[in-house]
């Protein structure tokens, strides 16, 4: 119970990382509040808000919402994110600002809105998700690597700015997750089989993560256990990078 009577935001909360985040934070004593677009698929005894993560009115609502409610914000994960299967030559300029107004905007919106409440207490933790493609480049990814790289920096850049306020800013950089997203991608494949099998090929492992795997790593970096743990990036990746 590391997160008895506090109080959490996740977004990206209706499906595969952020369902789970959800699950584990109410599993560990929390009140979870789950933004997502469509909120069908939330974990039930999360409070559940729409939210559109590249909207500053709407984050700024789900933050509000969860400070009015409670009093307080101890953890936000700004999880909620799109993909992009595109090289630099096909990505259009439309494309490219979809990704980036949902994985980078996005994580920018999530934490400004919840810093004002975290510094006012002298404590906070902020997750956001970023992937080993903002480490690594990955083929037909342009846009999203690119975005993905924008969270890595930035999250750095609030750690350090916010350093010693009792607010600390860290982020998880999953390999390829067996998500509904991922399945979604293999489902306009050619070869779906061979598209997965690919896919499983690039993890040393040899198989692609789970969404609860990725969850926990979030919980850690949200808990007390990380106290001494700012700026970031904490890679699960079957070793995808260690190759």
């Amino acid at each position: 119970m590391r997160f008895a009577n506090e109080t959490v935001v996740v977004t990206g909360a209706g499906s595969g990382i952020g369902r789970a985040m959800c699950e584990q934070f109410l599993a560990e004593g929390a009140t979870v509040f789950a933004g997502d677009l469509e909120l069908g698929s939330i974990p039930d005894a999360t409070v559940g808000i729409e939210v559109d993560v590249a909207d500053e009115t709407s984050v700024r609502a789900l933050v509000a919402a969860a400070v009015d409610a409670t009093g307080k914000l101890d953890v936000i994960c700004n999880n909620a994110g799109i993909g992009s299967t595109t090289d630099a030559l096909e990505c259009t300029v439309d494309e490219w600002e979809r990704v980036f107004a949902v994985n980078a905007r996005g994580v920018f919106l999530g934490t400004k809105h919840a810093l004002p409440p975290m510094l006012a207490q002298g404590k906070g933790a902020i997750v956001n998700t970023a992937s080993v493609a903002g480490i690594v480049g990955l083929r037909d990814r342009a846009a999203y690597c690119a975005s993905k790289g924008a969270v890595i920096a930035f999250t750095k850049q609030v750690a350090v700015q916010y350093a010693g306020t009792g607010v600390r800013c860290n982020c998880i950089s999953p390999g390829t997750v067996d998500s509904p997203w991922v399945g979604r991608l293999l489902d306009q494949a050619d070869d779906p089989e061979m598209a997965r099998a690919q896919l499983v090929g690039r993890q040393p492992v040899g198989r692609l993560g789970r969404p609860e795997e990725i969850a926990r790593a979030a919980l850690y970096l949200a808990s007390q256990e990380a106290d001494f743990v700012t700026g970031s990036s904490l890679v699960i990746d079957g070793g995808l990078t260690a190759g």
